[in-house]
C-alpha cells in the first residue's frame, strides 16, 4: 500500500489550490486541522473502517467529533475522501495543506533545540538571522535538552544544523576513529 503522505499529497494540493482561489485558507486551514486531529485518534480510525457505514455517515461523524462547520465545498471534499476510502490519511492532508500554506506565506516553523533556556533577546536575534538566511517569516519553538552540553540544533523543514556541543564531540570521535 501506498506511503499516507504520498496518498495525501494530491488532495492536499487540491483542498489548498481550492481554498486560495476561493479566500477561505483560514477557515479551511482550521477544519482541515481540527478534523485531522479527530482521526488520529485510534478510535476513530475503528469507526473510519467499519463497512456499517457509508461515506455520508462517516463524514459527519467526523465533523461532529471535531466541533466545526464547514461549507458545502468542503463537505463534497469530505465526501470524496470518504467514497476513495480515504478519510484516514486526514492528519496527513492537513500536514501536507499547512506546509503549502506556510510556503504561500513564506514562513517556516523552526525547533530549537538548547542546552540551556533561551531568552527573549536570543530568540529574537537567532529568528532575526534565521529570517535573513532563509528569507521567510520566522515562528520559533524551544525545548531544553541538558544532554546537548552546550549550543543548539535548529530545525526548520528538513534542514537540520546541529550546532551543539554534543553534536562537535560525536563528529570529532567519528573523525579520529575513521
Amino acid at each position: 500500500m501506498a506511503e499516507t503522505s504520498t496518498v495525501a499529497r494530491p488532495y492536499a494540493k487540491a483542498a489548498f489550490e481550492y481554498a486560495c482561489e476561493q479566500q477561505v485558507l483560514e477557515s479551511w486551514s482550521e477544519w482541515l486541522t481540527k478534523l485531522g486531529q479527530v482521526v488520529a485518534v485510534r478510535d476513530a480510525q475503528k469507526l473510519l473502517s467499519s463497512p456499517k457505514l457509508n461515506a455520508e455517515r462517516k463524514v459527519e461523524l467526523i465533523v461532529e467529533l471535531a466541533d466545526v462547520t464547514i461549507d458545502d465545498a468542503a463537505k463534497r471534499f469530505l465526501t470524496t475522501l470518504g467514497e476513495k476510502g480515504r478519510l484516514g490519511v486526514l492528519p496527513q492532508v492537513a500536514l501536507q495543506f499547512e506546509y503549502l500554506r506556510a510556503e504561500r506565506e513564506k514562513r517556516i516553523e523552526v525547533f530549537v533545540v538548547s542546552a540551556y533556556e533561551l531568552d527573549d533577546k536570543q530568540q529574537n536575534k537567532l529568528a532575526g538571522a534565521l529570517k535573513k538566511r532563509l528569507n521567510r517569516e520566522i515562528s520559533i519553538t524551544t525545548q531544553v535538552d541538558p544532554k546537548l552540553i552546550g549550543g543548539v540544533i535548529l530545525r526548520a523543514g528538513d534542514t537540520v544544523i546541529d550546532g551543539s556541543l554534543r553534536g562537535r564531540l560525536n563528529r570529532l570521535s567519528e573523525a579520529l576513529t575513521a
